[in-house]
């Protein structure tokens, strides 16, 4: 699914990687400061390699050789950050259907409806974000994420900022989702009973990557 080879220059530092995995959920674990921020935001294309190839499923969104290098809004992907990120001025429902007004309709695979019954949150619907919990508004930004139309997941330490209770009712959501929605998901840890828990597959980063 994942079939990644990059390299970029930040500050003093050199982010390089090379993996390829198959379906299921690849984590990128190592300790703060490895870069696996940085390699998540070069699939996003939010941050752009110096060189090297991106491809997810067969679609080539980076090629520094071939001069390929897709926008971020052309790549399709759902991206969940440790902070739940929801827009304040808008109540729960609002701030969903921005992602799903986001996606061009033929890209739309999930309805709102849908999503709400997937992750438990109908109830939350007319809440403000101010008013929810971690795990709420983390399964929120998730609802957000899959009504853009995301053909893979990036998921940057979506666990850091919660407490156990609320790490446990996340890791199940992101099981189903690796296991019954069937998206790739690439996803960012230092913690080593996480990854070993939802991992299919482990790239190990260190510190002078």
């Amino acid at each position: 699914m994942f079939d990644v080879a990059v390299e970029r220059r930040l500050g003093d530092a050199q982010v390089r990687v090379a993996f390829a995995s198959a379906d299921g959920l690849t984590a990128l674990f190592g300790p703060s400061g490895a870069g696996k921020s940085s390699i998540l935001n070069m699939v996003a294309g939010l941050l752009r390699p110096d060189r090297g190839r991106i491809a997810i499923e067969g679609r080539v969104l980076f090629d520094s050789a071939a001069g390929i290098d897709l926008p971020p809004q052309q790549r399709r992907a759902g991206y969940v950050f440790q902070d739940a990120r929801l827009f304040p001025h808008m109540k729960v429902r609002a701030n969903l259907l921005y992602g799903w007004k986001l996606a061009p309709p033929e890209s739309r695979w999930m309805a709102l409806e849908e999503a709400t019954d997937f992750l438990g949150i109908a109830p939350l619907l007319d809440r403000w974000p101010r008013t929810l919990s971690g795990g709420e508004a983390q399964r929120v930004a998730i609802g957000r994420a899959l009504l853009s139309g995301p053909r893979f997941l990036l998921m940057d330490e979506p666990l850091a900022s919660l407490d156990l209770a609320r790490r446990e009712e996340i890791m199940v959501v992101i099981e189903r989702l690796r296991d019954e929605l069937r998206l790739p998901i690439l996803y960012v840890s230092h913690d080593s009973g996480e990854v070993e828990r939802l991992a299919s597959h482990i790239v190990r980063l260190d510190g002078a990557c």
